[in-house]
């Protein structure tokens, strides 16, 4: 019989069931449209959640949603929250590298490559938070155009 498991649980959804489900869908679509968000391939948490919440306030009482399929899927979103996590502190800690990175040149004779032009002078300060700049002759550079440090 189609839509039935070897258990004896009817998987197929009615027609009504169906468009309940492809409503909720295009609610959370325009949702996402009007919040002025971007749209992704990526199903960040806040998606994930939305998404769960929907598929059990849509299950069928009479056959709930199998003990092991949910415990699976809490599983992958506590993997999602845990890579979220790791992936904030990684950036976090790239940007505090990359601030003792321009701290560690005050006062040191620099070579930057801007485009073609070539620059030397000696950092007179610098700026810090997500993409730190040095100051050379009167100018700020990024990080990236410095070829080389010379300690004085």
């Amino acid at each position: 019989m189609e839509g039935m498991t070897a258990t004896g649980i009817n998987t197929k959804m009615d027609a009504q069931e169906f468009l309940q489900t492809q409503l909720e869908v295009d609610r959370f679509n325009k949702s996402i449209q009007v919040d002025g968000r971007q749209t992704s391939n990526q199903m960040g948490k806040d998606e994930f959640l939305k998404l769960l919440l929907t598929q059990l306030s849509h299950q069928d009482p009479t056959a709930p949603m199998d003990n092991t399929e949910f415990v699976a899927q809490m599983a992958q979103f506590s993997s999602l929250e845990q890579i979220h996590n790791m992936s904030e502190g990684f950036n976090r800690m790239a940007s505090l590298m990359n601030n003792n990175d321009a701290v560690s040149t005050l006062g040191k004779t620099v070579d930057l490559e801007v485009g073609s032009e070539k620059i030397t002078g000696v950092v007179e300060s610098v700026t810090r938070g997500q993409n730190p700049q040095v100051l050379v002759n009167g100018n700020y550079y990024n990080l990236e155009h410095i070829n080389a440090v010379y300690g004085n």
